[in-house]
């Protein structure tokens, strides 16, 4: 018998104002699997990772993280679910160097213990070289990387990351595809947007495909290969 699911979404509907921007969404995602929502730009692919948090205007459905339904939630009792996202402009401050950045959030009451300074350091070395830079000092790979270790540092074992490699050189991308692989090894359960099919395909151990706010495709890593036709059809890939 399966276990409980780390996240469960059925029926998923979401509103910014007066425009319903999600129709309808269904998908699980497993503890400790890596899972990546594709679709064109304006699909409700980020949409999804807002609502998930309670960020859209307005929800309805069902969204269980662990078990626990959260539809009727604020964002921070969601939080405290042990999520955490990771947003496209990644949230660095200015006035506060990289090591105060990774420090800032508190821990997540009620989630998992989250990785110490050091255990980050030993991730992410370049974060431990420019600890004293300002936050916005940093390359783009370096702010990615440390908007992702301040989630880490949390708690949080559930990951929304959103279009993290893109615009970052390839070198920054394979570092992160290596962040990926270990959080996974780790057992964080990882929830990708990702515009970049070649850094997600690899990495991923099932997809979703969405368009006009709703899923319209559901498959496992195994029958990738075979899906690429319909891939291409619908991302243009």
């Amino acid at each position: 018998m399966a276990g409980t699911p780390a996240l469960e979404i059925r029926d998923l509907h979401a509103w910014y104002g007066e425009s319903h921007v999600l129709h309808g969404v269904d998908m699980v995602v497993q503890p400790g699997e890596v899972v990546t929502l594709l679709g064109r730009n304006g699909a409700g692919r980020t949409s999804t990772l807002r609502a998930i948090l309670g960020l859209t205007g307005s929800r309805k459905g069902h969204i269980l993280i662990n078990g626990v339904e959260t539809i009727g939630m604020p964002t921070h009792r969601i939080a405290h679910q042990g999520v955490g996202y990771c947003p496209e402009e990644r949230g660095i401050f200015a006035s506060l160097s990289a090591e105060e950045n990774l420090l800032l959030p508190p821990a997540l009451k009620g989630a998992g213990q989250g990785m110490s300074v050091a255990e980050i350091y030993e991730m992410f070395p370049n974060l431990e070289e420019r600890r004293h830079s300002p936050g916005t000092r940093l390359s783009g790979g370096e702010q990615q990387m440390l908007a992702v270790a301040r989630i880490l540092r949390t708690g949080a074992r559930l990951l929304l990351l959103d279009e993290i490699s893109e615009g970052l050189a390839p070198v920054i991308v394979q570092a992160l595809a290596r962040m990926i692989h270990t959080l996974r090894a780790k057992g964080y359960t990882i929830v990708m947007v990702e515009q970049n099919f070649r850094f997600a395909a690899p990495l991923a151990d099932r997809f979703y495909v969405m368009e006009h706010g709703r899923i319209v495709e559901a498959f496992g890593a195994k029958e990738l290969d075979s899906k690429m036709p319909v891939l291409g059809e619908l991302l243009g890939v």
